[in-house]
């Protein structure tokens, strides 16, 4: 499988458009939890204006009056396109899909489907925090099968719980995160080719989280779970939300392989996306590829400006090298400040980031940095960074 080339973006870098006083009129989360003083360099938000095209598509549903529930298979047909351009993937088939609120709700619905309460589930750490969060409010218990070199999936870890999950004989289910946040790595076909023999060997049900599929550096190929060989039986969502920014307008697709069913799903769970976030994500993944193009270039400038500027002003941090996101992994042991560095650059160099307990095991001594903003911005955190262990 291949992925289609990044050419040179049609469009300005969104990620240079706003400054600083701009983005604090906004009203979400990022720019509301802390402070003024605050660089907030943590919440997956980017610092972007919208890509026109679903501007002009949620504008022209306001005016038409047009803020009804959703209904229909536009969002499906739109990513089905979209993957075949972009992925190479002509595997989605519109009847195996389910609109869902968003990921993680997508993701529970899914887990009810293939686990029952204090079942396992497996789980890469160190992983998005809300995977512990959200599998244990719905009384499953979180196995984690931890990174190994490279940050990549260690097979023998993971074999090892898949075997020890399903040794009662009970149901079991693998969380996969792809591509992995907080790490940005991106899995090759023949790791999850891998991924699909040891599912099917122990009777695993996989669940892969792929929100962040449209976000890969120039050259690195995604391979969506479920185009490998054997994983037919493979559960996956998908959405628009990450690539585009479109956190607030709420939508994701439930994507079944040939070998499952979605049909035990309740039909309520399809009445709780945003009309107007499908009508957003359709646009987004219809017409707004140029917008997209000219972001990956600005997040892949940003990768290489963190890189420069760590070497210079902080040379014992040592950043994970992300192969997607715009997310950043950073290493901060070396540093000497206790397991929870965030907290030390929040409190002395007024800089937010993600604090790296947070995503398991693997993630003391580390934080996690969003590289979706200006280089100026950029720029600045990483100058109060250092100037905080002064």
């Amino acid at each position: 499988m291949t992925s289609i080339p990044h050419g040179t973006p049609g469009e300005p870098d969104p990620l240079r458009a706003l400054g600083l006083e701009r983005l604090r009129r906004r009203t979400s989360m990022k720019w509301r939890t802390y402070p003024e003083d605050v660089l907030p360099l943590w919440v997956a938000e980017m610092d972007v204006p919208l890509a026109e095209p679903v501007v002009r598509a949620v504008t022209d549903a306001l005016a038409l009056g047009d803020t009804g529930y959703p209904a229909g298979t536009a969002y499906a047909e739109a990513l089905a396109g979209f993957a075949a351009k972009r992925w190479n993937w002509d595997g989605i088939a519109v009847e195996h899909t389910a609109i869902v609120p968003d990921v993680m709700l997508g993701v529970v619905e899914m887990l009810k489907l293939v686990t029952g309460p204090g079942d396992p589930v497996i789980v890469n750490s160190p992983v998005y925090p809300p995977f512990y969060q959200f599998v244990t409010h719905m009384d499953r218990r979180v196995v984690e099968a931890p990174l190994g070199t490279g940050v990549r999936i260690d097979l023998d870890r993971l074999a090892d719980a898949f075997r020890e999950a399903t040794a009662g004989g009970g149901r079991a289910a693998y969380l996969l995160c792809s591509p992995h946040n907080p790490t940005g790595t991106v899995h090759t076909a023949a790791e999850l080719a891998a991924v699909a023999d040891l599912a099917e060997r122990y009777g695993v049900r996989v669940v892969a989280d792929e929100i962040h599929a449209p976000l890969v550096a120039p050259g690195v190929t995604f391979v969506p779970y479920l185009s490998v060989p054997g994983a037919e039986r493979g559960l996956s969502l998908m959405s628009a939300s990450k690539g585009w920014n479109l956190a607030g307008l709420k939508a994701a697709l439930a994507l079944a392989g040939p070998g499952a069913d979605l049909a035990q799903m309740p039909e309520e769970v399809s009445h709780g996306p945003s009309h107007l976030g499908v009508i957003a994500h359709t646009a987004a993944l219809n017409d707004g590829t140029a917008w997209l193009e000219a972001l990956l270039a600005g997040i892949d400038a940003n990768r290489r400006l963190l890189t420069d500027l760590l070497a210079e002003h902080l040379p014992a941090i040592r950043p994970c090298p992300g192969e997607a996101t715009y997310l950043a992994w950073l290493d901060c042991r070396a540093l000497g400040l206790g397991e929870d560095p965030a907290a030390v650059f929040l409190d002395r160099g007024r800089v937010a980031l993600s604090s790296g307990p947070d995503f398991g095991t693997g993630g003391a001594g580390h934080v996690r940095l969003n590289l979706a903003t200006s280089p100026d911005i950029l720029t600045e955190a990483v100058r109060r960074m250092a100037a905080a262990l002064i």
